[in-house]
């Protein structure tokens, strides 16, 4: 969400109502900082990313339903867990306990989350996509994603200019193990380069990925640990299939890069169209 999810000077203070959703008719977000917290790199906004869910989400849900309950709560944890820089000022999880997986692999702490920020480290090499080959800081563009630390945010940032939301869709089981089904979407009106180094730009499709969830939660509804599935092979090959086949980056028939043409430098992160 770099043009997604962008972030303001304020170090400290409330989120704005485009933020909460209050601005678009409907609270979905209810994050309230402790006072003495500070945002990570400047307060976030999730002004463009809000604008696609509430015109793009597949389900409304009742206000007291555990799915909206739900919804919320990894919203705010999405939050917190990215851009509050101290988890000793975190509200939504238990920090002592918390531990977030990604398909049963390794575990990740809260500790390491509050480590990395807003970098990746459970993005998997695939078949169109390699994590070794991204160079630039990925604290430089970054996305509204509940499982943010599950893929390298410049897939989502580049591919989908216009915000790539989630969503809850259902609840299967309830406390204290939530299991759920959810939705990340967005239209794919961006561009994205393969593992083979092909540059490919998206038809406007709106593109969903389906996962599910395993939150455990304490009697207080803070979380203890997160279980997330999904087929990274499905996300990307579906951004390799979506494509304009008529569009040709700059430079291509020159056998130039686009980073070149446009004086793109991927090493400061600075390679946006944002």
């Amino acid at each position: 969400m770099a043009a997604n999810v962008t972030e303001e000077k304020d170090s400290t203070g409330s989120l704005s109502e485009e933020s909460t959703g209050l601005a678009f008719g409907e609270l979905i977000r209810d994050f309230e900082p402790e006072p003495e917290a500070r945002w990570r790199n400047g307060k976030p906004n999730y002004a463009k990313v809000n604008k696609t869910y509430f015109d793009l989400r597949a389900i409304e849900h009742e206000e007291s339903s555990l799915e909206s309950i739900m919804g919320k709560l990894i919203k705010n944890w999405e939050v917190e867990s990215r851009h509050v820089t101290d988890m000793q000022k975190w509200k939504t999880v238990d920090v002592t306990k918390f531990k977030a997986a990604l398909n049963g692999g390794r575990t990740c702490s809260a500790d390491k989350l509050a480590d990395i920020g807003l970098h990746n480290s459970f993005l998997w090499d695939t078949k169109v996509y390699s994590n070794s080959s991204t160079s630039s800081s990925s604290r430089d563009i970054i996305i509204e994603s509940p499982f943010w630390f599950t893929l390298d945010p410049q897939v989502y940032a580049s591919a989908f200019p216009d915000g790539f939301a989630w969503e809850c869709l259902e609840v299967f089981s309830g406390p204290p193990s939530v299991l759920f089904k959810w939705r990340q979407f967005g239209k794919y009106t961006g561009t994205f380069t393969d593992k083979a180094g092909r540059k490919l730009k998206g038809n406007g499709t709106v593109f969903s990925l389906i996962g599910i969830c395993v939150a455990r939660v304490n009697s207080d509804f803070k979380l203890e640990g997160i279980d997330v599935y999904y087929n990274p092979e499905e996300l990307l090959a579906g951004l390799s299939a979506l494509v304009d086949s008529s569009w040709r980056p700059l430079g291509e028939e020159a056998g130039e890069s686009f980073a070149l043409q446009s004086g793109c430098n991927n090493t400061k992160g600075s390679c946006t169209t944002m």
